[in-house]
């Protein structure tokens, strides 16, 4: 692969204690991507505001301030993953929708592309800049701007489900599922917009667990255990 885009979501960055950060957790990500980097990857990230922020059950905020927050709850976490990632040695880029002063550049596909090259893990932090459209929606939308090959969404669980398999332990996991399927029984592997722009622009989408050792290089580099969504 030549070009990725690797979403996490921040339930996965705050491990076993569902809120925050977990350190070694984040740490793991940042060399498990050193090494994608040193084989010639080029990866962008977008990291989900879970953590921290789940606005959108509050009956007492407006949608669009609650939307507001959740996206600087994105910036937070990338700051924060980005200074982990430069701490064991690789060279970082926050790009942002809107302005955040001298903490992150505004994003271009130009700006982007550049920093790719100079072999920099490219951050996309603050969704699409807009209220109602989720996370979900700025990753497929960043991973179509900059032309990545495939879209790989690191969970908390191990991959797309026929039901939840937390409540549900006779759920099924699916090895492979098209767009077509998600969409039609809202299998919920990202949200509806953020399906139908994939389905769209034809987009495909692996599935898998950061719980497990090496997860992300594994699946890059073939041994993947997860479901793929294909287009």
């Amino acid at each position: 692969m030549r070009r990725i885009l690797l979403k996490l979501s921040g339930e996965a960055l705050a491990g076993e204690k569902k809120h925050g950060f977990d350190e070694p957790t984040v740490k793991a990500v940042a060399l498990q991507v050193k090494q994608l980097v040193q084989d010639g990857v080029q990866v962008g990230i977008v990291t989900g505001g879970g953590n921290f922020w789940r606005g959108r059950t509050s009956e007492n905020i407006d949608r669009t301030k609650a939307d507001q927050i959740g996206m600087l709850a994105t910036v937070m976490n990338c700051i924060y993953v980005s200074e982990i990632f430069r701490s064991v040695g690789m060279k970082t880029a926050i790009l942002t929708p809107f302005e955040c002063g001298s903490f992150t550049k505004l994003f271009s596909k130009d700006r982007a592309n550049k920093y790719f090259e100079k072999g920099m893990v490219v951050f996309f932090a603050g969704g699409t800049g807009h209220p109602y459209f989720s996370t979900d929606t700025g990753v497929v939308l960043r991973a179509i701007e900059v032309d990545a090959e495939v879209i790989l969404l690191a969970k908390s669980i191990d991959g797309v489900y026929d039901d939840d398999p937390k409540k549900n332990p006779a759920a099924k996991r699916y090895d492979e599922v098209s767009i077509d399927e998600v969409i039609e029984k809202n299998l919920q592997v990202v949200d509806m917009t953020a399906s139908i722009l994939a389905r769209d622009n034809r987009m495909p989408m692996w599935v898998f667990s950061l719980n497990e050792q090496d997860s992300i290089v594994n699946t890059v580099q073939g041994r993947f255990h997860g479901t793929k969504v294909t287009v």
